[in-house]
This record gives C-alpha cells, sequence and structure tokens, in this order.
C-alpha cells in the first residue's frame, strides 16, 4: 500500500504554504501529545492520550507516525498495562487507531503483537473495569482484523471473544449470565459480539461451515437479553451468518426457521411500554431489514456520502465494517475514507482522489442557494414533524 500524506496536503492540490503550516502545527501538537503520554503524572498522561486520540482520528499522518510509532507503542503498552479505568480505555483505543494510521502493514503488525497479551488480559480481567474491557475488546476486534493474514490467529481472537457473549461461556469470561447481567456488563457481552462478527466477515470459507451451524443455534437465545445493544447486535449477527450462509449454499435451510422467525417479528413490532421508546424505535427499524434480511434475503441498500464520493453498502458484513471503523474513528471517519489507503482498499474505493481546490470551491453554493435550500428544508421538517406527533406513526429518525 502507498504512503499516504497528511489530510490537509491529500485532499488539496494548491495552497501548499497553508498545508506546510498546518502540517508543523499540527505536528509540534502530536509531539506535545506523544511526550504528554509518557508522563508521571495521571492527569497529564490522560490529557496527553484524549488528544493524541483526537489528532489521530481527524488526521492521516502516516508519514509523521511511521518515525514515533515505538515511542507511541511503548506508551500505550504501558497506560494499558499500568493504567486503570479511564486511562486503559483510552490506550486501547489508541491501538486500534495506531493500526489503521499504520495501513495494516508490517509497523501496524509490529503495533498488534505488542499489544494483543496486554488486550487479552485487560478483556478476561474480571477486576478490571467493565468499560476498559468494552474498549480492549473493539480494539482487539480491529487490530485482527486490519493486521492479521493468519487463520490461527483470527480463529484464536474469535474463541477469546466468544467466551464474553457466547450463552455457554459467559460464566468463564466473568458474565454471569446474559440475563442476569448487569447493564455494563451486557455493554461488554455487546461489544465483544460485534468484534466477534467483525471477524467473521473475514474467516476463510474452507472453516466457516461449522462455525455457522454451530453459532445460528445458539445466538438466537441472547435476543432475548433485556438490553438493547445486545438484542441489536444479536439481530445483526444473525443476518450476517444468514448471508454467508447463502453464499456457501443457495438452498440453505435453518431447522428453526419458524421460532426465529417468529422472534425476530416480535423484536421488529415491539410495543412495551416498559421498554424506552427510542430503544422501542430503533429496534424496531433495525429488526425490520434483519427480518426481511433472514426470511427473504433482500439486501440491504444504504449509502455513506463523504465529500465528493459515496461508498455502497449492499451487504451485512460491508455494513458491519464499515460501523467498526466508524465507531474507532469517530467523526474522522469521512477523512479517513478519502484518503487512508488502507480503508480504500478494504471497501473497494480504489486510490485516492486528488481534490483542486478550485474544484471544491465550485461545488459550494452561494449564500442565497444556501437559505433558500435552508428555508425550503425548515418547512419540509415542520410538516414532517408534525405528522409524526401521531403516536400511531412508528419512525426512527
Amino acid at each position: 500500500l502507498s504512503h499516504s500524506k497528511n489530510v490537509f496536503s491529500l485532499c488539496f492540490s494548491d495552497g501548499d504554504g497553508l498545508a506546510d503550516a498546518n502540517n508543523e502545527e499540527l505536528e509540534l501538537k502530536l509531539n506535545q501529545c506523544i511526550e504528554n503520554t509518557l508522563d508521571k503524572s495521571l492527569k497529564t498522561r490522560q490529557a496527553g492520550l484524549k488528544g493524541l486520540r483526537g489528532v489521530l482520528r481527524e488526521q492521516l499522518l502516516y508519514d509523521v507516525l511511521i518515525d514515533r510509532r515505538v515511542t507511541v507503542t511503548v506508551s500505550v503498552e504501558k497506560c494499558l498495562k499500568k493504567g486503570n479505568g479511564e486511562e486503559q480505555v483510552c490506550a486501547a483505543t489508541l491501538a486500534s487507531l495506531l493500526c489503521i494510521q499504520l495501513e495494516g502493514g508490517q509497523e501496524a503488525v509490529e503495533v498488534y503483537r505488542a499489544t494483543r497479551p496486554l488486550l487479552v488480559s485487560i478483556l478476561m480481567d474480571k477486576t478490571a473495569t467493565a468499560v476498559a474491557r468494552q474498549s480492549c475488546a473493539s480494539a482487539l476486534g480491529i487490530c485482527c482484523f486490519v493486521t492479521a493474514d493468519d487463520i490461527e490467529e483470527v480463529s484464536a481472537t474469535m474463541t477469546v471473544l466468544e467466551t464474553l457473549f457466547s450463552p455457554c461461556g459467559c460464566e468463564a469470561g466473568g458474565v454471569s449470565g446474559v440475563l442476569a447481567a448487569g447493564q455494563a456488563q451486557r455493554a461488554l457481552q455487546a461489544s465483544s459480539l460485534l468484534a466477534w462478527t467483525l471477524l467473521l466477515t473475514i474467516y476463510p470459507a474452507s472453516g466457516l461451515h461449522a462455525l455457522l451451524q454451530r453459532h445460528l443455534s445458539s445466538l438466537p437465545e441472547l435476543l432475548s437479553c433485556e438490553d438493547v445493544t445486545v438484542r441489536i447486535a444479536a439481530g445483526e449477527t444473525m443476518a450476517l451468518l444468514f448471508e454467508l450462509s447463502r453464499e456457501l449454499d443457495q438452498d440453505f435451510v435453518f431447522e428453526g426457521t419458524e421460532g426465529l422467525f417468529s422472534q425476530l417479528k416480535a423484536l421488529a413490532t415491539d410495543g412495551s411500554k416498559h421498554r424506552g421508546k427510542c430503544d422501542r424505535r430503533k429496534q424496531r427499524a433495525i429488526f425490520r431489514k434483519v427480518l426481511h434480511s433472514v426470511q427473504d434475503g433482500e439486501v440491504l441498500a444504504e449509502t455513506v456520502k463523504f465529500g465528493l464520493e459515496c461508498m455502497y453498502v449492499n451487504s451485512w458484513a460491508r455494513k458491519r465494517t464499515y460501523e467498526a471503523f466508524k465507531e474507532a474513528l469517530g467523526p474522522g471517519v469521512w477523512p479517513h475514507l478519502q484518503g487512508n489507503v488502507l480503508l480504500r482498499d478494504i471497501f473497494e474505493l480504489g486510490p485516492p482522489i486528488l481534490i483542486n481546490a478550485a474544484s471544491v470551491q465550485a461545488t459550494k453554493l452561494s449564500k442565497f442557494e444556501r437559505n433558500n435550500f435552508n428555508t425550503a428544508t425548515f418547512k419540509a421538517r415542520t410538516k414532517s414533524r408534525a405528522f409524526l406527533r401521531d403516536k400511531r406513526v412508528d419512525c426512527w429518525w
């Protein structure tokens, strides 16, 4: 993969002076954050970790990080090993961001090998905070997805994650039952399941059949969990399992089809008052898609727009992959989709497009056009909200 530049110089071919000034300022900020992560003060270290996390999310810094990766990796290792709570959360997130920034190359593999034992240790540690374990689960999934070429490595990581969400393995992983777990533990189950599902998208077809058969019969149990996040994660995973099963065998038939369809239909039309209105709407919106996909084989049709480009999300595997990177990168997912060679390769977007500043300016609307557009949008939104005040209307924003 070719080396990507800073986002300022990548996206615009004009204005080199401004880009250079921004690059210098950014490099100074990055150096200060790295220095702060090695400080003795907990507050300073946390501030450095958060600042570094923000910079790595928003900018493309391969050329800058390639010479500093060892220092940043050492900082992440120390914070994971000796830190606790919030410090471990930030450090785990940094591990995944570092692998993404290094574009999954040999340098990223070295980061993964250095941090993996610590991530697994915290993940399986019952005394660690639930939020730290949750962050480690997500980071482990992203890092393995980006760097692992060995099926045994992917399989071993999936086995670790499976112990935290599988109904029969919850006891071993420190979660006392799916239905009895606390809210924080349920969030850990959801994160572990989503990380496992991400790795499932790159699992070789040769060993996929046995894996699908085992989990198609066990995962429906998670659909009965009290937590909406776990239910949604389980539903999306079931949709992916059916999608992969049909790719392997066009005549695929699931033995417990009737019971599963009834369960999915109940979740897609759930109106239980003891659940929050937002949770009900979100659950219904997602499980309608899951039901149509599982029952009728309906294909997803979603579009993600970023800059002057757009990406089609037309499968559950692609949806899970995009959402995983979106969660890791936050608002910075768009700049990375535009310029990060790794993401563009994963989503088959082709090489980064060099955008001329004049072309960008030509696509912008004038102030008069923006005001007219905003006025029309405001009127349409007012009418829509007035209609949706009727409680009988089922809609998810």
